[in-house]
């Protein structure tokens, strides 16, 4: 069973907004009463973690309203809810991450929100919850390095800033849409960032034609990068699902199952390199929401059959593919095939095949 972390309080009152709001709700409604996800509420981080992040006035502009452009830097309308709502899916993230810890995988039904920065916000992102979960990790000895694979179709600029300084962290961006100041550059290769050492990045030039083997040759190429230096003691995987074709801000041919298959690259190379991996939702603002909400969901089943279905006997990992719209599960013993467009089901046939499954990690 996958924890996963939700809460209503997510949603802050922004009105008629490009940010799709209800999409947590209508991905947890679609996930409530699987018996392979146990979805959880987090508790909201507190002030002392945010501020090992952020600057002190830009947290109290948050809370207060006060100074109003700095309370709205990320580009929502303030609202008294606004406050409590951050520090909820921030502490998604921060739930996700501890749970992931103990269980090898978990995910939490937000963002990471990678374009906010030490004294501001952007792009939608108040506080960074990524990196603000990372240092609440670290203040309570439970990670000493940590990994963070930014696939949001937007360079996550704001964690690449606090990655800065930060040697401990490594963070890798590959992206569609560069980011900075608020404004996104559709053709990529308009602006050039400066990457550091321990921050990294990898735009994706779109081919005009299918871009699915292009991305997962980038994330063969690019995901040891996070390695590099030793494996790190969690990986936080932004998730986004605005690559899609459909999104009004991606250049990319990428269709839902090209996003799955891109998950199953990550949650496998998670595992071959033993990292626990905690997942967030990220950006996707196609205008059909059924769009966005349909491949959430997709990678959150996803990550749950890659998890090496195995017998309890030799404990061998069975191959898995995406094949179009399906998920193609290979066992080596008894050596049967089982496919399905939902992972869930291949996972209940193989346990009833196999014998048992676990997560290894």
């Amino acid at each position: 069973m996958i924890e996963i972390f939700y809460h209503p309080g997510f949603v802050a009152p922004i009105g008629n907004h490009v940010m799709p709001m209800s999409k947590f709700r209508l991905v947890a409604e679609s996930l409530s009463g699987d018996p392979d996800f146990k979805i959880s509420a987090p508790a909201p981080v507190k002030v002392e973690d945010l501020l090992r992040v952020h600057a002190e006035e830009y947290v109290e502009a948050v809370r207060s309203g006060h100074p109003k452009e700095l309370a709205e830097s990320q580009k929502f309308p303030w609202s008294p809810e606004l406050f409590s709502s951050v520090c909820l899916t921030n502490g998604a993230v921060l739930a996700a991450s501890r749970s992931a810890l103990s269980r090898g995988v978990a995910g939490g039904l937000a963002s990471g929100f990678h374009h906010a920065r030490a004294e501001r916000g952007e792009g939608f992102c108040t506080f960074n919850g990524l990196v603000v979960a990372l240092e609440a990790l670290r203040e309570a000895g439970g990670i000493r390095t940590a990994a963070i694979l930014d696939l949001d179709l937007h360079y996550g600029n704001g964690t690449a800033s606090l990655a800065a300084d930060r040697p401990w962290m490594r963070a890798l961006s590959i992206y569609g849409n560069d980011y900075q100041n608020n404004v996104y550059y559709r053709d990529v290769s308009v602006r050039h960032h400066v990457d550091g050492p321990n921050h990294h990045s990898v735009p994706l030039l779109p081919s005009g034609a299918g871009d699915a083997a292009y991305l997962l040759s980038i994330l063969e190429s690019s995901l040891p990068w996070l390695t590099a230096e030793g494996r790190p003691d969690l990986l936080l995987y932004q998730a986004g699902v605005d690559p899609l074709a459909s999104d009004p801000y991606s250049p990319l041919n990428l269709s839902a199952a090209d996003l799955r298959a891109r998950d199953l690259a990550v949650f496998q190379f998670a595992q071959r390199e033993r990292i626990p991996v905690a997942w967030v939702l990220a950006g996707g603002y196609s205008e059909d929401i059924s769009l966005v909400v349909e491949a959430h969901v997709k990678q959150i089943l996803t990550g749950t059959v890659h998890n090496y279905v195995t017998t309890r006997e030799t404990q061998e990992e069975v191959e898995i593919k995406v094949a179009e719209e399906e998920i193609v599960v290979q066992t080596t013993k008894p050596g049967r095939q089982y496919r399905a467009k939902n992972p869930t089901v291949i996972w209940r046939k193989c346990c009833r095949s196999t014998g048992s499954t676990r997560l290894i990690w």
